[in-house]
């Protein structure tokens, strides 16, 4: 579990790809010393699992499942990366919650300056406009943001100087790929909404329910 505030911009010091499995290494400034072999870090918002560490970098294999659902075939030796250590119970939780499950992959549209903050839209697969929520949360490789503009398959995000200094939103150009992680919270609504009983019967919560009962 994370809470989608960047803690550093690792950069990848080796990339080894096979045809089933990529393992990588990320020079770091995360105190690796903290880290234990086992441990969950989010790397550009996706759940990783730490294999090796040394003083200065630390070591991890991705599955196939995770190499086809993200951005990490873009990625080669001397990207830069976001990093999030696992969330600690007892943390503040100052972003919202980001499971590091990605869902699916966005591509960058524009930016435009909005005095002291920029405005970045990026573009998305038709099937997840329905989780993007106007003032709602989105974790864009591990970022959490809030939702600016929802339009189409086109959504917007406001960023502050510190954000874009602190991440690789830095660096973001037209065409480039993005990790998306939608909020979980909408996922789960949607789901209770849609799915039946296991006798067949239909769920009885339902649009019209929530509204009725005040939580819409």
């Amino acid at each position: 579990m994370f809470t989608g505030l960047v803690e550093d911009c690792g950069t990848i010091s080796q990339l080894v790809r096979t045809s089933s499995e990529a393992r990588l290494t990320i020079n770091t400034a995360l105190p690796t010393a903290e880290l234990q072999l086992g441990d969950s870090v989010a790397v550009n918002g996706a759940c990783l699992t730490v294999i090796a560490k040394d003083e200065k970098s630390f070591t991890v294999d991705m599955s196939p499942e995770t190499f086809d659902r993200t951005t990490f075939s873009d990625l080669q030796s001397g990207s830069r990366v976001n990093l999030e250590r696992a969330l600690r119970v007892g943390d503040r939780l100052g972003g919202h919650i980001v499971t590091g499950h990605i869902d699916t992959v966005g591509s960058f549209v524009s930016v435009k300056q909005e005095q002291n903050a920029v405005v970045i839209t990026f573009e998305i697969d038709d099937a997840y406009v329905r989780y993007f929520v106007v003032k709602g949360s989105v974790a864009i490789d591990g970022i959490s943001l809030t939702v600016n503009t929802v339009e189409k398959n086109r959504f917007s995000v406001s960023i502050i100087p510190h954000t874009l200094q602190a991440t690789t939103l830095d660096s973001c150009k037209s065409g480039r790929r993005v990790n998306i992680e939608t909020d979980i919270l909408g996922k789960y609504v949607e789901r209770f909404i849609t799915s039946g009983k296991s006798d067949g019967e239909s769920s009885k919560l339902s649009g019209e329910f929530l509204a009725k009962h005040g939580f819409m």
